[in-house]
């Protein structure tokens, strides 16, 4: 009896209520009638319970979702199918789906009666502000009688996975960074991956570039040799996406880090399209060995979806990772908050000579309250500015961004002939 008494609705328990005092009054005053209706409102509620916990139906749950990986802001369509694979046809049922709190309300349906081996398919439309890997699932499903007196509840098994991408902006520049020749943060020369290069000896021509002397041929045949390249070199860039939370201000969709991600996510769509060899820096990468390797655009996409802030115990890796990669050619771009001058000056030395450094120095206090728990105006007026500087003595062309700036703006200015008289 206990068990049914957690399936009554409040309507089932006044029912009851009303039950027990008219049979009470029935029998006091001797009215049977009065008790036989009083022990009719008593059991009517208790049958319905019996009626909702006996009836066994099962239901077999599919979800698709199209797409399933979507960019913020945008909307992803879920067909829920609801299969019947028992032998009776279900009740009308209410049906809830259960989604992280970044996807909007819970969406509620009404399900009408689904005969045996049939499926029924219900649509909803989702829609995040916030990137990241989201959970659809499971199902909660109440089952109650047509009175409204009893109520079951139960939880179909089975989730699905929705990835919210990053915002990617489109870029322009003025200039490509590896436009142009010299040491002033340009690159010299195309630079090849290791394993890449298919390098031919051959006598030297009139009108043969000077710098392609191969010199040990030269002085073993005793005549002037060069280099020929079979097929061009694949260009390298180094996208570094800086963790800490301390470097970063605000929360949220308008947080710095959300920033720093959506353009650390667009500059590498911009390098892929322009042919580079692009690796991700940052602590998912690291940690699963695939820092080293030249990922395509859907793949970094996928990882800076699911990107978090680290503590700083993961600076001292990521900053080994980026020197390995820096020193075997290509330019670096990194998206750095303004904390640590020891941090700076390490990630000053990432550019080698001959090759471009561009970074975006994120004015954190702009953004609010660092995600460390500091005040915004733990920073100085010239904290950021002392960053930016420290850079661009090392060769590197680097602007200071607050919130007000948007990522394609940030990216024309940091890209144009002249930053901070540097060409």
């Amino acid at each position: 009896m206990r068990s049914l008494r957690g399936l009554l609705t409040t309507r089932g328990r006044a029912f009851v209520g009303a039950g027990l005092t008219l049979a009470v009054a029935g029998v006091t005053f001797g009215f049977r009638d009065l008790t036989r209706f009083g022990v009719l409102l008593v059991a009517l509620p208790y049958i319905s319970a019996l009626l909702v916990r006996t009836r066994q139906t099962r239901l077999r749950i599919e979800r698709q979702i199209s797409p399933d990986r979507i960019t913020v802001g945008q909307d992803a369509h879920v067909a829920l199918a609801f299969e019947n694979v028992s032998t009776t046809t279900t009740p009308v049922f209410l049906a809830e789906e259960r989604l992280d709190y970044v996807l909007g309300d819970r969406p509620r349906f009404v399900v009408g009666r689904i005969p045996p081996g049939r499926i029924r398919i219900i649509d909803y439309t989702v829609r995040s502000h916030l990137r990241g890997r989201h959970h659809l699932g499971p199902l909660g499903v109440q089952v109650q009688d047509p009175f409204g007196l009893a109520t079951r509840n139960a939880v179909l098994e089975g989730t699905a996975d929705l990835v919210i991408l990053p915002w990617v902006h489109p870029l322009s520049a003025s200039r490509q960074p590896s436009a142009g020749v010299g040491s002033e943060g340009e690159l010299a020369h195309l630079i090849a991956l290791h394993g890449e290069d298919d390098v031919t000896i051959r006598e030297y021509r009139d009108g043969d570039d000077l710098r392609r002397i191969h010199w040990p041929a030269t002085a073993r045949t005793g005549d002037l040799m060069v280099r020929q390249e079979d097929r061009p070199a694949q260009r390298r860039a180094v996208v570094l996406l800086d963790p800490r939370p301390a470097a970063h201000g605000g929360s949220g969709a308008t947080g710095s880090y959300e920033w720093a991600v959506s353009a650390c996510a667009s500059i590498a769509a911009h390098l892929c399209e322009s042919g580079y060899a692009v690796h991700l820096v940052c602590p998912e990468t690291v940690e699963t060995g695939r820092v080293t390797a030249a990922l395509q655009i859907h793949e970094i996409l996928d990882v800076l979806a699911v990107t978090q802030p680290r503590p700083q115990a993961t600076d001292d890796l990521m900053l080994r990772e980026a020197q390995g990669l820096a020193a075997a050619g290509g330019f670096v771009v990194a998206v750095v908050g303004p904390r640590g001058h020891e941090v700076t000056g390490r990630l000053a030395s990432l550019r080698q000579p001959g090759t471009s450094g561009l970074a975006l120095v994120l004015d954190s206090r702009s953004f609010g309250q660092t995600q460390d728990g500091a005040g915004g105006g733990a920073l100085g007026p010239d904290e950021v500015g002392q960053h930016v500087e420290a850079l661009r003595l090392a060769g590197w062309r680097a602007i200071a961004v607050n919130r007000d700036h948007t990522v394609p703006h940030a990216w024309a200015v940091l890209t144009a002939g002249t930053v901070g008289g540097t060409r």
